[in-house]
């Protein structure tokens, strides 16, 4: 079973500039050595029905996706109550997300603004926070966790191992390759026949093509595919005999 792996990163601060993003990389890079593929991302400022449209939509998509940002109990903090805005439901104390309150705060008191930590859309899971105990929420293959890298990035890869692992594919067999083309027929407009057909003769490969500009010049065309090492070899044979037959100039990207 495939499925689709989205992110939605949160926060004013980001959009604003103040702050840059360490999500997408790192989620992208979790995915990866899985053997599994992030298709989006959106970014979103702290605007409650805004993210009570995206998780509406998302949600009623069957997309896994993990949310960073915005569960504090801070005033700008707005996507507990967003997500249960998308779900229809109140929010409500979570019982084994009080318990983990009590074990962080244990001999101190547990005020009800340190509630609100664990106030959470009604009938959601916690995820399990290893940084300081302060919890998470999942719900609908929905994971919802804090803005802070060092929190966010250990509960999303328990997510992914303690759910997704069915979905894991070896990476040692796959190989990506590809070709930097150059001369005046080296762009894709011009080549989009000959990616097609490749789309079309190898459905398990990944075929990619990355223009490259020199100011307003075109640089270069990089043009590859990504998958079983035997099928990428055949791929790429096919692509440089018709990139020769049209007399466009080639050499291998070098491998990074």
């Amino acid at each position: 079973m495939s499925r689709t792996f989205g992110a939605v990163i949160i926060g004013d601060e980001i959009l604003s500039g103040k702050r840059q993003d360490k999500h997408f990389a790192k989620i992208a890079e979790m995915l990866g050595s899985r053997g599994l593929r992030l298709s989006w991302v959106e970014y979103l400022g702290d605007d409650r029905a805004r993210l009570a449209a995206t998780f509406r939509r998302t949600m009623a998509a069957g997309d896994v996706v993990f949310s960073c940002g915005g569960i504090g109990n801070t005033p700008d903090d707005h996507t507990r109550q967003a997500v249960a805005a998308a779900l229809g439901v109140e929010l409500a104390l979570h019982p084994r997300g009080y318990e983990e309150l009590q074990v962080r705060f244990a001999n101190e008191e547990i005020t009800d603004k340190r509630k609100l930590l664990v106030t959470f859309p009604a009938g959601v899971e916690i995820i399990p926070n290893p940084f300081n105990r302060i919890p998470g929420f999942m719900v609908k293959d929905h994971y919802f966790v804090p803005g802070f890298p060092q929190m966010a990035h250990p509960m999303i890869e328990w997510a992914l191992d303690s759910f997704y692992a069915d979905l894991f594919k070896p990476v040692e067999g796959v190989v990506e390759k590809a070709f930097l083309l150059t001369g005046p027929m080296a762009y894709e407009s011009a080549l989009l026949d000959l990616m097609e057909r490749i789309v079309k003769d190898y459905p398990s490969l990944r075929l990619f093509s990355l223009p490259s500009l020199n100011g307003t010049e075109r640089k270069h065309l990089e043009l590859g595919v990504e998958g079983e090492p035997e099928l990428v070899d055949q791929a790429m044979e096919e692509i440089r005999c018709e990139v020769e037959r049209r007399q466009i100039s080639w050499v291998w990207r070098p491998i990074h």
